[in-house]
């Protein structure tokens, strides 16, 4: 980072000017403006004696007092002063003072905006200036006003996001020459993936930038960037978690280019014309996020969601529901607990643990075979079988044939590598349909069907290995070859005759698919689950709340893979 210098400012006293508080600083001016919010009900008063405050509305006054004092002062450059009149005081004046010495911010304005209950909008506006070179900068922000827990003084509640809405805890805003030269993200073909154009490539660019900026060539401008704070460091355990600590960082957010940098170019397995259909469909549907890959290389086509903060493309964190299936119905495959079209139960209900579990609906299949009811997503056919499995059986498939939840995926970026825990009684019967602890996101359920295509876990990826040398992760072993073709069977069969035959219906011949649906506590509806391949394109989406998977996600999966033709 280049040095740092503290800004200087002018300061002047606040005037009563039509019956507001304005302050001029550096010709900027502020107006003050009122606001309600919640009270706390009770802490420790003075001298360690409980006393009980009674729980009332913040009112008009005392919000204007809390709002005027914390804006006026942060606008007037005194950042010890503006923290007083927050409830933590320590950690709004390290942010508030990085604001100017760091983030190098002057002629600060505020603007009020909307009022909606306890929460007010506003505008900022300022200088950026770094070594001769200047920008204006302009941005949207909110407070809330609430009552101290101590002493039920009203007080701004401090989050780091009051000073910028992209601040989240332990970051920094910092102005200087950035650490990660920028890069041109191209995809397979040369095409340019652009932010503007493609949505939710947002963060898998800065994402990339933070990997490989140095790598491509490029030469790093000066910048006003977000600067993510130091996460905790996580031991990598081989239990099924699918977390480590490299996989769960955010990479810093550039939010001003002052002086441009020139970007090195970055091949990445992208394809822009799949791309373009998957921000198309997911742009339909609420809460939705897809992923589509080629299952004969693990090369990843596309990636993106409806709300483009956090990637659940990538990083997302679901029970999977009945997708979760593939991967349980290789392991009774291999077990000789199922076979393709050997009879198999699926009762109305089925106990285990303790729990009572039903079919959608609470069908039954009498007389029925494995294939009927992996058609259908049979819940209890599976349930049924949960007596004759040791705790870890489920977590050991998923990790040596699927290479799910072993903390070892290097995509490129950011991604989290699915979740298969050891669990016991109900919990673990709960888990071979896709709840209990079972986590997963669209990337590791493509991959599923993939490995279940194929017989042969790839890993996905985003950039080629041969950027940068790392190496891709392996599973322990390959799907048994009879199993393998077994499981291929039951895919194309629910594809063309089951229950994701009417979203593929059209889509070609060698097609397979999976539906599933997982419930979620406090939700009304399930998210709907599907995925499925077409050739040798596989994809895998989610709806949140979209409900049933074959009518909710079907047809954004079904959409993105004809795209890929």
């Amino acid at each position: 980072m280049g040095k740092r210098r503290r800004a200087t400012r002018r300061r002047t006293h606040p005037a009563l000017i039509g019956g507001v508080v304005a302050v001029a600083v550096g010709g900027a001016g502020f107006a003050a403006y009122s606001m309600y919010g919640a009270a706390a009900d009770e802490d420790i008063a003075a001298g360690g004696t409980a006393k009980t405050f009674k729980a009332s509305p913040v009112t008009a006054a005392e919000v204007r007092a809390a709002a005027d004092g914390f804006l006026t002062a942060w606008q007037g450059g005194n950042a010890a002063k503006a923290a007083e009149y927050t409830d933590d005081t320590a950690a709004a004046q390290t942010v508030l003072t990085g604001f100017s010495k760091d983030a190098h911010i002057d002629d600060v304005r505020l603007t009020r905006g909307e009022v909606s209950g306890a929460t007010v909008t506003f505008k900022v506006s300022g200088t950026v200036s770094y070594k001769g070179k200047s920008k204006p900068l302009a941005y949207d922000s909110q407070l809330t006003v609430v009552r101290r827990a101590k002493d039920s003084k009203p007080l701004v509640g401090w989050q780091p996001s009051v000073v910028h809405p992209d601040l989240k805890q332990g970051d920094t805003l910092v102005t200087d020459e950035a650490g990660d030269p920028p890069i041109e993200a191209v995809d397979r073909d040369g095409a340019e993936l652009t932010e503007a154009k493609y949505p939710s490539l947002g963060t898998v660019v800065d994402g990339l930038r933070k990997k490989y900026g140095k790598k491509a060539g490029g030469t790093a401008g000066v910048e006003l960037r977000v600067v993510r704070g130091d996460g905790a460091d996580a031991s990598q355990k081989d239990d099924g978690s699918g977390k480590s600590e490299s996989d769960d960082e955010i990479p810093d957010k550039t939010l001003l280019t002052l002086s441009d940098g020139t970007p090195g170019t970055l091949k990445t397995t992208l394809s822009a014309t799949v791309q373009a259909a998957a921000e198309r469909e997911v742009g339909k549907r609420k809460g939705a996020s897809v992923v589509v890959m080629k299952p004969s290389t693990g090369e990843i086509l596309a990636a993106a969601n409806s709300s483009h903060g956090f990637n659940t493309a990538l990083q997302g964190s679901l029970a999977p529901g009945s997708t979760m299936k593939i991967v349980t119905s290789s392991m009774l495959l291999e077990k000789d607990l199922a076979s393709i079209d050997k009879p198999h139960p699926c009762p109305k209900y089925a106990s285990y643990g303790g729990w009572k579990f039903q079919n959608v609906e609470e069908f039954e299949i009498k007389n029925g075979t494995f294939r009927s009811s992996f058609a259908a997503s049979c819940n209890t056919a599976f349930i049924t079988q949960a007596e004759k499995l040791d705790d870890g059986d489920l977590t050991k498939q998923a990790q040596q044939v699927f290479g799910l939840g072993l903390n070892n995926w290097s995509i490129g970026v950011s991604s989290f590598d699915g979740a298969v825990p050891v669990q016991s009684n109900a919990q673990m019967a709960a888990s071979l349909i896709g709840q209990g602890g079972v986590r997963m996101n669209p990337l590791n359920v493509a991959s599923i069907i993939s490995t279940a295509k194929t017989g042969v876990f790839r890993q996905p990826y985003l950039v080629s290995p041969d950027v940068d040398g790392r190496s891709l992760a392996t599973a322990a072993r390959k799907l048994d070859g009879s199993v393998q073709r077994q499981l291929h069977e039951l895919l194309h069969y629910t594809a063309t005759s089951g229950s994701a035959a009417e979203a593929m219906a059209g889509v070609g011949s060698d097609i397979g698919g999976k539906t599933g649906s997982a419930e979620v506590d406090g939700q009304t509806k399930p998210n709907g689950w599907f995925t499925a391949w077409r050739g040798d394109l596989a994809a895998a989406g989610v709806v949140q709340q979209g409900g049933r998977g074959g009518k909710s996600t079907g047809p954004l999966v079904a959409a993105v893979l004809k795209a890929g033709s």
